[in-house]
């Protein structure tokens, strides 16, 4: 009962803010065009809405999906901008407020869509170099991404762009940390993904995880068959000995129930140990049971600012590097992005890092 009057309420709330927002918007339409039909203009509202909703209710309703996913940007920044937009219109010397301050923040938007569409199709790499206490070896060299969310936003080309970047570095293994589709694996297989992430070229191997989107479509098996198809060994809670070098766990994500403890995936002798684990978890038991380098993603470092925030209180360490005893620690932003293709505050990246090993005196 309460979870039902819990959605009741929150439905509520939504549906208030939407209608607020597109008051706004329509103000501002009206001073353009005076002739604006206000009923016309509400259906055509909520459908934008409650698009992503309407999306959910089959692959047909594709459409609504992919318009779903712009309004969740939109309506976010709208619910922190256009306060402050009303409160600014009342001192514009103008008879026509809406019209000055509706144009300004449509200009904002504007900007807000063409910076955020950059930084999440045009991916950056980042480099990392840590050194962890083992037996002197011949160093490592590691690519990381998590998050693509494969799918229709996240496509093909964004694949392409991972694929170009990951062979450049010629690295010696390649880590998929999870979230590897969004949701439904389909997409991954109907727009020929399979084909791109084949080419992937790594000395040693091409390794992924699951993450909690992988769980939500319900296809686990059809889509641990087209990553294999593809070349990426997916590894679901267990640990395997890697070219005799170093030993890879790969967890799967702590929304699926029954995992195991870490402690029993533990290797039994001194190879150095990473671990992937899509969801980043308290770094006292990797550190407490001798994990060299532990990579996650999930965050997508808030993906749109200021989600952040939240992020950086939810996980002990929601993005990028840190050492906790011999421990390694790195969470990706992510290569893709989850719901629309825009990211503020954050950026599309792969990680390219070299592990030395050096015993330590």
């Amino acid at each position: 009962m309460r979870i039902i009057t819990a959605s009741i309420g929150t439905l509520f709330i939504y549906t208030g803010l939407s209608a607020f927002i597109g008051w706004n918007v329509y103000l501002w339409l009206h001073s353009l065009m005076p002739g604006l039909n206000p009923w016309l203009f509400s259906v055509v509202w909520f459908l934008w809405a409650f698009s992503y909703l309407i999306g959910r209710l089959g692959h047909q309703w594709l459409f609504f999906s992919v318009i779903g996913a712009y309004w969740f940007a939109f309506f976010e920044y709208a619910v922190l901008l256009l306060p402050l937009a009303d409160i600014a219109s009342l001192f514009v010397p103008s008879e026509q407020p809406a019209l000055i301050v509706g144009s300004v923040m449509a200009g904002i938007f504007l900007l807000i869509f063409i910076i955020g569409s950059f930084s999440a199709y045009n991916p950056v790499v980042r480099e990392l170099e840590i050194t962890v206490d083992a037996p002197e070896a011949e160093p490592l060299h590691i690519v990381l991404a998590s998050d693509f969310h494969l799918g229709v936003l996240s496509g093909k080309n964004h694949l392409q762009r991972f694929v170009k970047k990951s062979n450049g570095l010629n690295p010696d293994v390649v880590l998929l940390a999870g979230d590897l589709v969004d949701d439904d694996p389909i997409w991954y297989g109907r727009y020929g993904m399979a084909d791109v992430m084949s080419q992937l070229e790594a000395n040693i191997g091409v390794y992924g995880i699951l993450g909690n989107h992988d769980y939500y479509g319900k296809k686990i098996p059809l889509l641990v068959q087209l990553m294999e198809k593809s070349g990426v060994h997916i590894l679901r809670d267990e640990t395997l000995s890697i070219d005799n070098r170093f030993y890879l766990t790969g967890r799967q994500d702590r929304s699926f129930r029954n995992r195991p403890l870490l402690e029993t995936l533990k290797p039994k002798n001194d190879l150095p140990w990473i671990v992937m684990d899509h969801t980043p978890s308290p770094l006292d038991v990797p550190t407490r049971l001798g994990v060299d380098l532990q990579v996650s993603g999930h965050t997508h470092k808030g993906q749109m600012w200021p989600n952040r925030l939240i992020t950086k209180k939810v996980f002990e360490l929601d993005y990028g590097h840190r050492q906790k005893g011999n421990s390694h620690f790195l969470v990706s932003s992510g290569f893709g992005f989850w719901g629309p293709p825009i990211r503020i505050g954050s950026r599309s990246e792969l990680w390219s890092i070299k592990m030395k090993f050096e015993k330590k005196k």
